[in-house]
């Protein structure tokens, strides 16, 4: 069977000596020799005992080299497991277990912190990789041939597994196959006029549907090139720009370019296209980013579950304010969210998706798996919507009061139970504000026991040793108490309602 996503990319590669990545340093990448590194990578992989449909954990810095040890994994039919780099070994020792991973791949200073929470969770080997991509698996790769034959896999065949935060504190594994990532991926080439011609100004973290899936899947099958920078630096996207012709962003990467001084007309005069997603761009962004550059931002919607669902038209009205229609093969329909019926075109209800883009499930959770999907196949995303008189989709809200901070998703009732167990803490709530930088601001709401010592500060220094960065509240505030409706449950609008100016600019109309 050749129906793998590394097959479909190898099947559409027509020049080896075309360039497939260069790095801001100068350094580049053809497509020959990404088939030969990533050859390299499948062989110490297999050396290392990892077999087809094995997990490979990998929580590292991005490099040249942790695009090939992704290639790589794909080659050698193992199940690819990227990790967030802000992930506390507590966090991790979750996704490991969870996950039986046969394999870990980490950052060479975190290698004696993981490798005992790695043996706890039963992974048999753990190799490093650190920022500049060298480690102990980039020694192994180049120690291996690079002739590789691929191990065959099925379109079902699982390619990745993304753990998407759980609103009762237990992450789940969504399982993306070959198939899900290689037709979502043509898809997008397809919606966005993706060709060889294109150079991608790469800025992503590659540990998350948006930079891994979306950029990179795109990128290679469609032949172009990418300009692969280790993180989002305004300074060198505005020094890069005019070697790329397209780019993908959270909406934070606009917000900084606009606050650029060399961030004008000119520079950007032969782009192609700007992509936003990952979070909600808001249409003052957007506004000001055309106004500025004369490009409407192309904003679209997908989720980990799903990989890309629906797009604005690149050819016709980018509306702000609205992820547009289905991308090609995508169902998309409005739904009342208790009884299932299907909504008529106005009216808001939770936004159902059906196609080859759908993930096969939920990693080991069989009855969560068939509570997500309606008996004729669709997913219900527990995002709330509805599809205007054009037929745009506008999202309105979010079930569960998921929160999208800078492109990564926090669900409150983890961060409340970490808070919860502080002392001093009578009970909590964790909403999210809007934020000019992040979109939307972690803020936790704390009422405290009486007579309790306790400060913002010490909060926040407590959660930093069991939370990730970005879930850590950026505001912690006091109340006396929480507000509760008559059947006691916390208004959290309520709360979001009280503290929406939070985080207001000095001198702004909010």
């Amino acid at each position: 069977m050749k129906e793998s996503l590394f097959a479909t990319i190898r099947a559409r590669i027509a020049d080896g000596n075309r360039v497939a990545v260069r790095t801001a340093a100068g350094a580049s990448v053809t497509y020959g020799d990404l088939l030969e590194a990533s050859g390299r990578y499948a062989s110490a992989l297999v050396a290392l005992g990892v077999r087809p449909g094995d997990r490979v954990a990998v929580q590292v810095e991005k490099s040249l080299s942790t695009l090939m040890l992704y290639l790589g994994a794909l080659r050698a039919g193992a199940v690819y497991l990227p990790l967030n780099t802000g992930y506390t070994a507590a966090e991790l020792s979750y996704f490991l277990g969870d996950a039986e991973a046969r394999l870990l791949v980490c950052d060479p200073g975190r290698y004696e912190a993981l490798a005992a929470v790695a043996a706890e969770a039963g992974v048999g080997r753990v190799e490093t990789l650190d920022a500049a991509g060298h480690g102990s698996i980039y020694d192994r790769a180049m120690a291996a041939p690079p002739e590789f034959e691929d191990v065959p896999r099925g379109a079902d065949d699982l390619a990745a597994i993304l753990y998407t935060s759980g609103t009762t504190g237990r992450s789940k594994g969504a399982m993306l196959s070959h198939g899900n990532l290689a037709s979502n991926a043509l898809a997008l080439c397809e919606a966005w006029r993706i060709t060889g011609d294109d150079v991608l100004l790469h800025a992503l973290p590659v540990f998350h549907t948006h930079g891994l899936f979306v950029a990179i899947n795109t990128t290679l099958l469609a032949g172009a090139s990418m300009i692969f920078l280790p993180r989002f630096d305004a300074d060198l996207v505005v020094e890069l720009l005019p070697r790329a012709t397209t780019m993908m962003g959270v909406p934070t990467f606009y917000s900084r370019l606009l606050a650029h001084p060399a961030f004008d007309r000119a520079l950007v005069a032969h782009m192609r296209l700007f992509v936003s997603g990952s979070a909600p761009l808001s249409a003052e962004v957007h506004k000001a980013f055309q106004a500025r550059t004369g490009h409407a931002i192309l904003e679209r919607y997908g989720m980990t579950e799903t990989n890309m669902n629906t797009s604005n038209p690149y050819e016709g009205e980018r509306r702000p304010g609205t992820v547009g229609m289905p991308l090609p093969g995508v169902e998309l329909r409005i739904a009342d969210p208790e009884s299932g019926r299907i909504l008529a075109q106005g009216e808001v209800g939770v936004i159902e998706v059906r196609g080859p883009n759908v993930f096969l499930g939920y990693w080991r959770m069989p009855e969560k798996t068939a509570a997500e999907f309606r008996a004729d196949g669709f997913f219900i995303t527990g995002d709330m919507g509805l599809i205007d008189a054009q037929g745009y989709v506008a999202i309105v809200g979010r079930d569960k009061d998921l929160i999208i901070t800078g492109g990564f998703n926090v669900y409150p009732a983890e961060v409340e139970a970490e808070i919860d167990a502080l002392p001093g803490v009578r009970e909590s709530a964790v909403i999210g504000a809007p934020h000019p930088d992040f979109g939307e601001g972690v803020t936790a709401v704390i009422a405290p026991d009486t007579g309790a010592e306790i400060d913002e500060s010490g909060v926040r220094r407590a959660l930093e040793h069991h939370l990730a960065k970005f879930k850590v509240p950026k505001r912690v505030l006091f109340v006396d108490q929480l507000p509760r409706n008559t059947m006691g449950k916390i208004q959290k609008n309520a709360l979001r309602d009280t503290y929406r100016d939070i985080y207001a600019l000095p001198g702004s109309d909010r």
